[in-house]
């Protein structure tokens, strides 16, 4: 548990530094990289390319995050860390990785 909590809150870390800041540097990046590897690589691409998207609704103003994958959308909950996804239910539900690649990509985007 000890584990989960630090990536997490290196992630959470690293986007308020980045949020402060008003932009993601090669320092950021390579802290990314060495944190998450492939996971943020994927992450990133989905950044880049557009495919994470923040619906708002109105006049309730709830707000759901969805991911563009492969196959079919993924529903990204943040505030509970919660993704659709299967990596998500056989990876993260199995204390085997801690974070998707679509959360990490849902925090790069916020």
């Amino acid at each position: 548990m000890k584990e989960e909590h630090s990536e997490v809150d290196a992630l959470k870390k690293i986007c308020e530094d980045v949020k402060g800041l008003g932009k993601l540097t090669d320092e950021h990046l390579a802290a990314l990289m060495m944190l998450f590897g492939q996971r943020f690589q994927k992450a990133w691409r989905a950044v880049k390319n557009g495919m994470i998207k923040k619906y708002t609704f109105k006049p309730s103003g709830r707000v759901v995050w969805i991911v563009v994958g492969k196959e079919r959308d993924y529903l990204v909950m943040p505030d509970v860390m919660f993704c659709s996804c299967d990596d998500f239910y056989y990876h993260v539900m199995g204390r085997k990785t801690y974070l998707c690649y679509h959360l990490i990509g849902q925090k790069i985007a916020e």
